[in-house]
């Protein structure tokens, strides 16, 4: 498996994925899959901030993806960037994750970002326990602050320090 820079020719695999999470898990709150110019937008958003945007590759497949972003719009939080790692869904539970977000966080020391943080659905324990496993720590809870899947869902924020 390799993880690499994801160029343009990858955009469909990770459509492909973010699309999957979307219509059938809570690690995305959203309704709607996004469309190929949706994708296309990001990923040149991505690119015009100095954001990476990461791929596991196996056998010129795309098996799992991971980027972080702005955490929010205000000057003083140019520091903290928040992230996502998303999985193909026949390659869950094979360490894709973990080497994605390793990969992940080792960029953003890279780039001298202080702090990333990851909002994770307060059910999603497998996401909980690898994020906790690498350092991160849980800083705050937030109930009933999105609705899908006729349930209210809980947003748990944990923060890893990187310097």
């Amino acid at each position: 498996m390799l993880i690499r820079n994801a160029s343009i020719e990858d955009l469909e695999g990770i459509r492909m994925i973010y699309n999957y999470a979307i219509l059938n898990t809570n690690s995305v709150y959203a309704y709607q899959e996004l469309s190929v110019a949706e994708m296309q937008t990001w990923f040149a958003q991505k690119q015009e901030n100095s954001f990476p945007v990461l791929v596991m590759e196996l056998d010129q497949v795309i098996v799992g993806f991971a980027s972080f972003g702005t955490f929010r719009a205000w000057p003083a939080f140019q520091s903290t960037v928040e992230h996502s790692v998303h999985t193909h869904p026949h390659y869950y539970s094979k360490g894709i994750a973990t080497q994605l977000l390793k990969a992940l966080i080792q960029a953003a020391k890279k780039l001298h970002y202080h702090v990333m943080i990851g909002g994770i659905d307060a059910n999603n324990e497998v996401s909980l326990k690898l994020h906790k496993k690498l350092g991160f720590v849980e800083v705050g809870h937030l109930p009933q602050v999105a609705f899908k899947f006729d349930s209210w869902l809980d947003l748990k924020f944990l923060q890893l320090i990187l310097v």
